[in-house]
């Protein structure tokens, strides 16, 4: 069970209302995108007595730069993020690191408050966020109050929320026109990996020379580092081989890395000196942007990647049912709002299409259009779904004619067991709805969330673009 009730909120002060009415009476939880959430629960942690569902208020998913300061809503996912033309131009760190996260269907859910509020190390959005000097805005029904990072960070998984506040707004200063900063990440593969360790660094240069200097580290500490030492060296001095060489070596005095089931202290802090001198070079070389996509795929088929706002506040006790268009046709799914949304459109809809292969969002099995933005059931709570569109596998064919993605899959032979087909297809039509003829570059970018162990991916991905060529 995730939840004894599950409370949907129209508007900023309901939610908050709904907070300082619950909180007393037992563990509450919000929740925006779920993909922490519901694996922590689904993991052993206790559920709580309600979970406040805020990813429908209006206003708090838009990004906005005013008198110099960026400003990032609590809603904004990460895709929005690697979307906005503001983090583009000023925050390039940032983007990079949110790029970096998951798959594209844990981007449009996942958000970058939520990011915060886990407060895990090696969280890749911090150590953008806390190179760029940003500020966390907190609110509840008594106020509002702004903290900086290390205020707000107190250990790990453990910040200075209160158990009656949400985070409302992330702020920070404008980097000054002189200023170019970077993010490099290493993990296990190149998706859906966590950080072994992560860097961001953001450098001023007047001319050649370093004016400033930040470099945090993610996955090194109990909580994100910054390497005062290693920076103090870089101030003052053009960016050398030598220089950079030095702030390496220097950094080894920040970092207290630890030895887990991904790596050993020794290989995180080898790692680190790794990235450092990565991060500095390509600054140096004015390449930090080298073999970037432009654009990238975001498996928002048609929509603009923004969900519509709740038309009423909704209180779904446990056992309730939820109600929703689902392909098509508004349907009840009884007895379902203490379920995930794959469970529910299972076991109430028996719709068997959606597959669970990890329950934690990391295979893509579950692929399923959530308001036309592609998300992952497994991860994503029944009650979300109440008064949403939702499209499975099943909903694709129209007049008895597949889509042109399934045409694709069946002549191309791309399916073996066909297990992880319904998710590749969800991910594929998405895609197309997007971007009508993908390119194969394009066509790997939005398979990045799915898993095949079978087919193997070059006969997918020859489909994907056939598909897109007709």
């Amino acid at each position: 069970m995730l939840t004894s009730y599950y409370i949907i909120p129209r508007t900023l002060d309901e939610a908050l209302d709904a907070l300082a009415a619950h909180t007393p009476l037992g563990p509450t939880r919000l929740i925006a995108g779920g993909t922490d959430v519901l694996v922590e629960i689904d993991q052993g942690a206790p559920p709580p007595r309600a979970l406040i569902d805020i990813s429908r208020l209006p206003g708090l998913d838009h990004i906005s730069l005013e008198e110099d300061v960026v400003h990032i809503g609590a809603l904004v996912t990460h895709n929005q993020a690697v979307a906005s033309p503001i983090i583009n131009d000023h925050a390039w760190p940032l983007l990079r690191a949110c790029w970096e996260v998951g798959s594209p269907q844990i981007r449009n859910r996942g958000t970058i408050a939520g990011n915060l509020a886990t407060a895990s190390p090696a969280n890749d959005t911090i150590p953008a966020l806390w190179a760029l000097d940003a500020r966390v805005t907190l609110a509840s029904a008594r106020g509002r109050r702004t903290l900086p990072f290390p205020d707000f960070f107190l250990g790990v998984r453990k910040t200075a929320l209160a158990p009656d506040e949400m985070i409302v707004d992330i702020s920070f200063p404008r980097p000054p026109a002189t200023a170019r900063g970077t993010f490099i990440k290493v993990g296990l593969r190149r998706a859906q990996a966590i950080s072994l360790v992560n860097i961001a660094a953001l450098l001023d240069f007047g001319g050649e020379v370093v004016r400033e200097a930040r470099l945090a580290f993610g996955s090194v500490a109990p909580t994100i580092v910054r390497a005062t030492a290693a920076e103090e060296a870089l101030v003052g001095h053009p960016l050398t081989p030598e220089r950079i060489d030095l702030a390496a070596e220097l950094i080894q005095e920040a970092i207290h890395p630890i030895d887990d089931i991904r790596a050993t202290a020794a290989y995180r802090r080898h790692l680190a000196g790794v990235i450092t001198r990565r991060a500095l070079e390509q600054l140096a070389a004015g390449k930090e942007r080298k073999g970037w996509i432009g654009d990238p795929v975001k498996l928002w088929g048609d929509t603009d990647g923004h969900y519509p706002p709740a038309s009423e506040p909704v209180q779904l006790p446990a056992h309730s049912d939820v109600t929703l268009r689902l392909n098509g046709n508004v349907v009840t799914l009884p007895d379902a709002s203490h379920l995930t949304l794959l469970d529910a459109l299972r076991e109430r809809g028996f719709l068997t299409g959606v597959k669970e292969g990890c329950g934690e969002g990391e295979c893509g099995a579950c692929t399923v259009w959530l308001d036309g933005i592609s998300v992952l059931a497994c991860i994503t709570p029944a009650g979300r779904a109440h008064g949403a569109d939702v499209v499975t596998v099943e909903g694709l064919a129209h007049d008895a004619r597949l889509h042109p993605v399934q045409e694709a899959f069946a002549h191309d032979g791309a399916v073996q067991c066909g297990y992880c087909t319904p998710g590749f297809i969800m991910s594929s039509a998405s895609l197309l709805a997007e971007r009508p003829h993908p390119s194969p570059e394009e066509a790997m970018q939005a398979i990045t969330g799915n898993i095949c162990r079978c087919t193997g991916y070059t006969q997918i991905i020859e489909a994907i673009v056939e598909a897109g060529s007709k």
